[in-house]
């Protein structure tokens, strides 16, 4: 297995800076999200820049090319890479990463799916923590950058170690697209039933299409159906809010003790249901900060930086004071307060105050109107969705299966310790 350093196989070239009008219209753009969320460069590319053609040259993006975050408000967030494995016409990427484009008649071969899966090992991450500076914002240079080595074996066995990495990759994409599917379809049902008032009557039809009886709402300029009643999230359920222990008291945090979320876990976590976050508190910790024990089925809602992320609690667990999490009373439930902050996410982050940056405070929440439907159309309602909620916690189980079994074989595959010479594709 041969070594080099990535100066020696590629150059390095800075990306595109425009003001902030010239995006949102025009060309395909990459953007720094996009390369922090994805080992590959995704398909399609949604954001969209106002490039002119000299830009679209000197800032192209081909099949092959390396783009790695050069700088970041922290560490872990910095020298993440993302490999396009197709060319992109007309795109361009953004300044706050750097293009690694493979040298012409470099002396070496190099199977793009391979040297993304290299990337993001542990071996490499390593390498980038030990040099990377740390001013007011993390970053690394072009001499950095060139530093970084790298492990190429035969191509054949760069092959094989794509593809037995790649086939774990479809499998947890397959497992996400379900549960993405899941979700949206619970969504269609919330909004069937609780907005359109098409929830089926007790001969199983639509109930305000078949006729059912609506009556005037004041409160909310509409009609609603007969018997329904006009409240406040707090009638949904006890909104509460988070705290976080003092860092510099190392008892108050615990390898394996009380899992406590935060909203960057809530970021990097894409399931409906969470479980544990990247770090534990122990319970000195819970009780000398304003953190409470959340019952499981809470429903978490970040309030800010940023306002709307939103999972429920898997099982017992505390917050920092990003959130104010609901905890639904025994009869609204935790899926119809999902649903409902889901649907009304767009009016919640509208009440957001703040100068150095937006909140959603807990009496703000706690006051927003809300519907409050019948209770046996409720009760109807989770207990078609509890379906799709199984489906979706068995989902995330093999993903997170799946997802340790990549991450495990990862740096034995790319080490040399698991012999792939006998594996066929």
């Amino acid at each position: 297995m041969r070594k080099f350093k990535i100066g020696d196989l590629y150059d390095s070239s800075s990306g595109l800076s425009k003001s902030r009008s010239e995006f949102g219209f025009g060309y395909p753009f990459l953007t720094f999200k996009d390369v922090f969320d994805n080992y590959f460069v995704p398909n399609k590319l949604e954001s969209l820049a106002n490039t002119t053609e000299k830009e679209r040259e000197t800032y192209s993006i081909k099949a092959g090319d390396i783009f790695i975050t050069r700088t970041s408000e922290t560490q872990d967030e910095l020298g993440k890479t993302s490999v396009a494995l197709n060319d992109y016409p007309e795109a361009t990427f953004n300044g706050f990463t750097k293009r690694l484009r493979l040298k012409p008649n470099v002396n070496a071969k190099v199977h793009s799916k391979y040297i993304g899966y290299y990337l993001r090992s542990s071996k490499v991450r390593n390498q980038i923590y030990s040099f990377s500076s740390m001013t007011t914002r993390a970053s690394l240079n072009n001499s950095m950058i060139s530093t970084i080595e790298i492990q190429l074996p035969e191509l054949d066995v760069q092959k094989k170690i794509a593809s037995i990495l790649s086939a774990l990759d479809d499998k947890i994409e397959l497992s996400n697209r379900m549960n993405k599917v899941l979700e949206q379809m619970a969504q269609a049902i919330f909004k069937q039933w609780f907005v359109d008032f098409e929830f089926p009557n007790e001969n199983g039809e639509p109930y305000k299409s078949s006729g059912g009886e609506m009556e005037w709402c004041e409160e909310l300029g509409k009609e609603i159906p007969k018997g329904w009643k006009v409240g406040t999230v707090a009638d949904l359920g006890t909104v509460v809010g988070g705290g976080t222990p003092s860092s510099s008291n190392e008892e108050y945090f615990a390898d394996l003790g009380i899992p406590w979320i935060t909203p960057k876990d809530l970021s990097t976590n894409k399931s409906k249901f969470i479980y544990r976050g990247s770090r534990d508190i122990s319970e000195a910790g819970l009780k000398n900060s304003a953190a409470k024990l959340l019952p499981e089925g809470t429903v978490l809602f970040t309030s800010r930086a940023p306002i709307g992320y939103i999972a429920i609690a898997g099982n017992p667990v505390a917050t920092n004071q990003g959130f104010k999490s609901i905890i639904p009373s025994d009869e609204i439930g935790a899926e119809f307060v999902y649903c409902f902050l889901k649907e009304n996410l767009t009016a919640i982050e509208n009440m957001a105050t703040g100068s150095t940056f937006k909140e959603v405070s807990g009496s703000v929440l706690k006051n927003i109107t809300a519907l409050l439907p019948d209770p046996c159309v409720i009760k109807q309602f989770s207990g078609a969705i509890g379906i799709q909620n199984d489906k979706i916690k068995n989902n995330e189980k093999q993903l997170e299966y799946l997802t340790n079994l990549r991450d495990t074989l990862l740096p034995k595959l790319l080490s040399g310790e698991i012999d792939v010479s006998e594996v066929e594709f």
